[in-house]
């Protein structure tokens, strides 16, 4: 198995469809995921390129939405990275309000990362065995 069969993100069909309305409103869009507390637990959305990325991050995906020309990026720190590197995150959407900073804020919504530990096979494809 190669990594193109394999992803460490992916979205739910409800965040797919938040994306699709918000880059018709905002153009390409980007994810950043950080740690901490608070609204720094959860991922936020940017319009691409608007989050300056850096040694202090890494990027896990580019990934594929339906009906959208450019792949969404997604980022998170290193350090965020070392804790969840076994781990394959689902991006998904729910009421309730989120960061000031993130796209979907004004929508009342927020996105929020569902994980859950990578199979035996996944391990090997990322090199975590």
């Amino acid at each position: 198995m190669d990594q193109t069969q394999h992803s460490r993100v992916d979205f739910t069909g409800e965040a797919a469809d938040l994306l699709r309305r918000l880059t018709a409103k905002h153009g390409p869009l980007m994810f950043h995921q950080s740690g901490g507390c608070c609204d720094g637990s959860s991922p936020m959305c940017f319009p691409a390129g608007e989050f300056i990325t850096g040694d202090a991050d890494i990027h896990l995906a580019s990934l594929p939405v339906g009906g959208l020309l450019d792949p969404i990026e997604f980022w998170m720190s290193v350090s965020q990275y070392e804790y969840w590197k076994h781990t394959h995150l689902t991006v998904d959407v729910v009421k309730g309000r989120g960061s000031g900073f993130s796209v979907e804020a004004p929508e009342g919504v927020r996105f929020l990362i569902r994980s859950r530990l990578m199979s035996e096979d996944e391990l090997r494809v990322f090199d975590l065995l």
